[in-house]
């Protein structure tokens, strides 16, 4: 962690890449953080930085945590592909291709969404980004179901007499 002094009304950008990060739950940063970086936590409210390309996931006024100061991966910022999208019922974006392509949907985001309405969601405290993974869900299901229709068909087999 780095500590460096932050203009009080820059607080909501990110000191490294100037992008605005959005508000996190205190008991999400303290969830997430690695146990050294977690005993230098400081400033009582921080924020989340969904940029990929940056390091820092959470910062504050003077609290600044990286991606190797996070206990999980961060969906926001691991190359699309097998990223975990889903932290409280471990889903991923390789499982809802793979319902995509057996089935033609998914009915992930269903799922997941009927489990949230009972309840059963624990995101301020399982997912980084300290809230619902739902919309990342449904991006992902768009995505992939774009690019299963732009890939092309394989060839019909064409069958002559003297098969």
């Amino acid at each position: 962690m780095e500590v460096d002094h932050v203009a009080p009304d820059a607080i909501g950008s990110c000191p490294e890449c100037a992008r605005r990060g959005r508000n996190v739950e205190r008991i999400t940063v303290e969830a997430m953080l690695r146990p050294a970086a977690l005993a230098l936590l400081a400033d009582p409210e921080h924020r989340f930085c969904p940029t990929p390309e940056c390091e820092v996931v959470y910062f504050g006024r003077r609290d600044r945590f990286h991606r190797d100061e996070v206990a999980v991966p961060v969906f926001q910022k691991e190359p699309s592909g097998g990223r975990l999208a889903c932290y409280c019922f471990v889903v991923g974006e390789d499982d809802i291709r793979q319902e995509l392509a057996a089935g033609g949907s998914s009915p992930v985001v269903d799922r997941i969404t009927a489990l949230v309405r009972a309840g059963r969601c624990e995101c301020e405290v399982k997912n980084p980004q300290g809230s619902c993974c739902l919309g990342n869900l449904a991006a992902i299901a768009k995505s992939a179901a774009a690019a299963l229709a732009a890939e092309p068909s394989p060839p019909a087999t064409v069958r002559t007499c003297a098969e």
